[in-house]
């Protein structure tokens, strides 16, 4: 990979190099400076006019690495997919106007999934703000709704503090995207640098992290007298670096275990107690536990709709306990009786303190046992070797088995996001990135690009739709230029393959505006952005492709031809419970 991290650096050599010498710089070098002090080893951004002094002061700039892609929204996701990867706050920057409504959609997609980033815009000069200036927007105003925080810089001397709280908000209490909107004049003008790197102490802004620990013990006692406990685990275990302490907490209780799309790898799939994901396109085995156990317990996750289905009918015979470092999220969908507010990590390595093994019933057992048994994932596949036709779910097992479920997956949205969550077994952390909240097409593609710039070690793979893949398939260029080693999977149908399944499903059959047969050859695409390109239709020709991807060792799109009407499998529709799927062989 030719896009190289400069070597870290720690922050007292930092402030030995910058802060001793007293020097007075324009605000754009006080920016790259204060970037550099939190940490940051790459910025992801594409320039315009109200950023061109930023961009100026990165001329010969190397101590973080920019990554220009080929548009806003390629940015923002890049540097969300680098934060779900790394644990790291990601960082992106954009200017005003068009450029900065171009990460709207981003932003939301990152405060929807609790990812923390901190993104920069360029404004029009102070003197021009609300004249309707060009490239003007009120970017701070656009966005409050999906903002963790914003801030409009009004002053130079004011850069250091805010990006240095700004990075506290992001990273602290629920993760989220926090926004900086530099007018240009400031980032021309000039003051004496003064770096802020002691604690931020924020007045009204202080997350729990230490939970109260009477919860804590009633809900151990709960444990204790339960017969049919259940775990319910989010992305949350994932965000707060819980997941030992969740597997400590399984391994000593015994209790099974659900994560919901969010929380896939946050505890490891080939583990006895895991039954799966739950909600819409969950296990049969997930959905019934949830449905018959009497103690729910719910740890970083915000039962979402997807999750619950009809929420008058979610979990009717469970005493609900909720841990989670958001009150806000405690008792807003689903009644709670065991409130747990703090961080996911805390509460459970003080729980594990004291937690004792969970008396399961024996019929609790034999129950999980028989829906785990009786109604796994399954399909219908009748293609020999060199037949042509691909079964979508057979590519996503062909791709777990050549990596062993170690490679880090991002993904659209859609049926190949579903697919690759039912069929994929995640080992570890940090190795799932989808749009989880939000469902944004577009994500896949730049979020693996941030994934890998993260861990550039590590394989990373990008699962995509022929719809998503085109809405951001402009930042293959990336992958080309910085020889990115992202292996672009496509799932290629030719249609909307999520928006088919319902119109056949739900709207009786009538397929209205799904078809994309027009869409273009994309071998033929990546060999123009200067990528390989490959393609199957066979399971023999599959097999073949993909070691040749893996075996490349620069960037490769797959395209994989596979079967236009296969849908997504258990479904549990819009107002159903949990427990009314539909398992495709009805």
């Amino acid at each position: 990979m030719s896009a190289q991290m400069p070597e870290a650096r720690s922050t007292e050599e930092l402030k030995e190099k910058w802060v001793d010498k007293q020097e007075v710089l324009t605000g754009s070098d006080i920016l790259l400076r204060s970037l550099v002090l939190e940490g940051v080893k790459c910025v992801f951004g594409y320039p315009g006019g109200a950023v061109l002094y930023i961009y100026d002061a990165m001329y010969g700039f190397k101590d973080f690495h920019h990554l220009l892609t080929r548009h806003e929204q390629g940015a923002i996701h890049a540097a969300d997919g680098y934060a779900r990867a790394s644990g790291e706050v990601g960082v992106c920057i954009a200017t005003s106007g068009p450029g900065a409504t171009n990460l709207v959609t981003g932003i939301a997609t990152a405060y929807m999934d609790s990812t923390p980033l901190v993104v920069i815009t360029g404004n029009v000069a102070s003197t021009l703000i609300g004249t309707d200036a060009f490239q003007e927007a009120d970017i701070t105003g656009i966005t409050m709704p999906i903002t963790k925080h914003s801030y409009l810089v009004r002053s130079v001397d004011e850069l250091p503090r805010i990006i240095h709280e700004a990075f506290h908000i992001a990273n602290t209490g629920r993760k989220g995207p926090v926004l900086i909107d530099i007018p240009k004049d400031v980032s021309a003008a000039m003051t004496l640098f003064q770096p802020h790197t002691e604690p931020v102490a924020l007045r009204g802004y202080n997350p729990r992290m230490t939970p109260n620990k009477l919860q804590v013990e009633r809900l151990g006692e709960a444990i204790s007298k339960a017969e049919r406990p259940l775990i319910l685990a989010g992305g949350g275990v994932v965000y707060s670096g819980g997941h030992e302490a969740l597997l400590e907490l399984v391994e000593k209780t015994g209790i099974p275990i659900t994560t919901t799309l969010l929380g896939l790898g946050g505890f490891p799939s080939g583990n006895e107690h895991w039954l799966g994901m739950p909600g819409m396109h969950g296990t049969f085995a997930s959905n019934m536990a949830i449905q018959e156990t009497d103690l729910l317990i719910s740890i970083g996750a915000r039962f979402d709709d997807r999750v619950t289905g009809k929420l008058n009918g979610f979990a009717p015979k469970a005493k609900i306990a909720h841990i989670d470092i958001d009150p806000a999220e405690i008792g807003k969908n689903v009644k709670t009786d065991i409130p747990i507010v703090g961080d996911v990590k805390t509460v459970l390595e003080l729980l594990n303190k004291s937690v004792k093994r969970a008396e399961l019933a024996d019929e609790w057992r034999a129950k999980l046992q028989q829906w785990k048994a009786e109604k796994p994932f399954r399909y219908k596949d009748d293609y020999k070797e060199d037949e042509i036709g691909l079964k979508p779910q057979w590519v996503v097992e062909l791709l777990n088995e050549t990596t062993n479920g170690e490679a880090i997956v991002t993904t659209d949205v859609g049926q190949h996001q579903m697919w690759a969550a039912q069929y994929y077994r995640f080992n570890n952390p940090r190795s799932w990135i989808t749009s989880g909240g939000l469902g944004t097409m577009g994500f896949g593609l730049p979020s693996a690009i941030g994934a890998q710039m993260a861990q550039p070690e590590r394989l990373v793979i990008s699962i995509n739709g022929d719809g998503g893949v085109q809405m951001c398939s402009q930042e293959l260029a990336v992958c080309a230029i910085n020889n990115i080693p992202v292996k672009v999977v496509i799932l290629n149908n030719q249609v909307l393959g999520m928006v088919r399944q319902w119109q056949e499903l739900i709207y009786e059959n009538r397929y209205s505006h799904i078809d994309l047969s027009g869409s273009p050859d994309f071998v033929k695409l990546a060999e123009a952005y200067g990528v390989k390109g490959l393609r199957a239709s066979t399971k023999e020709e599959a097999r073949k492709v993909w070691q040749e991807a893996l075996d490349t060792p620069g960037p490769v799109v797959i395209d994989f031809v596979v079967e236009k009407g296969e849908n997504v499998y258990p479904m549990v529709q819009q107002g159903k419970t949990l427990d009314q799927m539909l398992m495709g062989d009805e």
